[in-house]
C-alpha cells in the first residue's frame, strides 16, 4: 500500500468513528433533556450571585429571570467592578420595576488576581446572606423552576456542588448564530458523550451551586483569583474533598451575541485554550467529534472520486439530521443548512490554533495562560 492509501483509509476511518460519535451524541442529548425533573420539599434560602461587566444583549431579561423565581427566600446579589459601569443603571431598574425582591449591588473595584470575575466574587461575599450560594455567570436566561432544578440535587447525600448545562440561543446576526451552533452541537453534546464514558469532570460557570461551608472548605474564592478555568477548578477542589459534582437536568439559555468572525474566534479561542489547559490530549482528541472536515480532506486527497465524494454527501447528510434531532431535543434555534460545513470548519481550525499560542482575550483584557492554567495579565489594567 501507498502512503496515499494510508491517508484515504485513515481519513475514511475517521469519517465513520465520527458518524457513529454523532448517533452516540444525538442519543444522550435526547437521553438527558427526557430526565425528570423534581421539587424537594425541603427548599433553604438561598443567595444568588451573579457578577456583571458591561451592558450585553437583554441583560434586563436575563438578570431579571433570577429575581422572578417561583421559589421562597432569594436574595440576589449583583456586583461591578465601578459605578460607571452600564449594568448599574439595568440593576437599578431591576430594584424599581421589583421593590420587594431582595436585590442588593455591590459596587467594589477592589482586584484580588488576573481573574477578574473571581475578584468580583471576592468582593460580593460580604453581602451574601443564606448558607446556599448559586453562582451564574450574566449571560444566563432561566425559567422559574431553575432554583429548584439546582437547590434539590445539591440537599441530596454526599453532594457538594451543582451544575448546569446550557443551550445557546443566538441574538444578531450569522456569527451568533454560528456560535450558538458550537455550543448546542459541540458542546453539551461533547459533556453528555463524556459522561457515557467516564469522563464526569466537568462543571460550568453557567451555574455553580453549592453551601457556604464547602466554598470556605476549599479556600473560598481566593483559591481560584488567578485560574482561567475557574468553574472547572472549582468542581476539582470540591470533588477532592470526597463530594459529588451533580449535574442537574435543568439546562439553562446562554445568549450568544457575535457581532463578527474576529469576535466569535476571540470568544471560541478563549474557550479552545481553557479547555487544553484542562485536558490537552482529550481536547486534541474531540477533533474525531468533527467528521464533515475529514470527508472534504478525504475528497480533496482523493481528486474527486466517486468514492470519497459518495462519503463527503453521506456524512454531510448525517451532520444536518444530527443538528435536527439536537435542535428538536433542546427546543433550540433550527441550523441553516448552509452554516453546517461553516461551522465545522471554524471549529477544527479553533482546535488547531488553540494549541499553537498560550494568550487568550477576556472582557478587554489580554492575558497568558500557563500550562496548569495560571493566569498572567498583559499590560494594565483598564479603568
Amino acid at each position: 500500500m501507498t502512503v496515499n492509501d494510508f491517508l484515504l483509509g485513515g481519513l475514511t476511518l475517521c469519517c465513520a468513528v465520527g458518524v457513529l460519535y454523532l448517533a452516540v451524541a444525538a442519543w444522550a442529548v435526547r437521553r438527558f433533556v427526557a430526565l425528570p425533573r423534581t421539587q424537594s420539599a425541603f427548599r433553604p434560602p438561598v443567595t444568588v450571585m451573579k457578577p456583571l461587566y458591561g451592558d450585553e444583549p437583554n441583560l434586563y431579561e436575563n438578570l431579571r429571570s433570577f429575581c422572578v423565581q417561583a421559589y421562597p427566600h432569594v436574595q440576589v446579589v449583583f456586583g461591578v467592578g465601578r459605578a460607571s459601569d452600564p449594568a448599574v443603571a439595568v440593576v437599578e431598574q431591576l430594584r424599581a420595576d421589583l421593590p420587594d425582591a431582595d436585590i442588593a449591588l455591590v459596587v467594589d473595584g477592589r482586584i484580588h488576581g488576573a481573574n477578574f470575575k473571581i475578584g468580583n466574587l471576592i468582593n460580593m461575599m460580604g453581602r451574601a446572606k443564606h448558607d446556599l450560594l448559586v453562582i451564574a455567570d450574566s449571560d444566563m436566561h432561566v425559567g422559574p423552576d431553575y432554583l429548584d432544578g439546582v437547590v434539590g440535587p445539591l440537599l441530596e447525600p454526599g453532594v457538594g456542588l451543582v451544575t448546569c448545562l446550557y443551550r445557546g440561543r443566538p441574538v444578531g446576526g450569522t456569527w451568533s448564530r454560528v456560535g450558538a451552533m458550537f455550543i448546542n452541537h459541540g458542546f453539551l453534546a461533547q459533556v453528555l458523550v463524556g459522561r457515557l464514558v467516564g469522563a464526569d469532570n466537568g462543571c460550568f460557570g453557567a451555574t455553580m451551586a453549592l453551601r457556604r461551608q464547602t466554598l470556605e472548605q476549599v479556600g473560598g474564592f481566593e483559591a481560584f483569583r488567578d485560574q482561567l478555568a475557574d468553574d472547572y477548578a472549582l468542581g476539582a477542589a470540591v470533588r477532592g474533598l470526597g463530594l459529588r459534582v451533580a449535574l442537574s437536568p435543568h439546562i439553562v439559555d446562554t445568549q450568544v451575541c457575535e457581532p463578527d468572525i474576529h469576535a466569535l474566534l476571540r470568544h471560541e479561542l478563549r474557550w479552545a485554550r481553557t479547555l487544553r489547559s484542562i485536558e490537552p490530549l482529550g481536547y486534541g482528541a474531540s477533533i474525531i467529534t468533527h467528521p464533515l472536515p475529514a470527508a472534504l480532506a478525504l475528497l480533496i486527497a482523493s481528486g474527486g472520486t466517486r468514492y470519497a465524494l459518495a462519503i463527503f454527501a453521506a456524512v454531510l447528510a448525517c451532520r444536518m439530521v444530527y443538528n435536527t434531532v439536537t435542535d428538536s431535543a433542546l427546543a433550540a434555534t433550527p441550523s441553516a443548512a448552509w452554516l453546517v460545513p461553516v461551522r465545522d470548519l471554524v471549529s477544527v481550525s479553533v482546535l488547531i490554533a488553540s494549541f499553537c499560542g498560550t494568550s487568550v482575550t477576556w472582557r478587554e483584557h489580554t492575558f497568558r495562560v500557563a500550562p496548569d492554567g495560571q493566569l498572567t495579565l498583559d499590560g494594565d489594567v483598564r479603568s
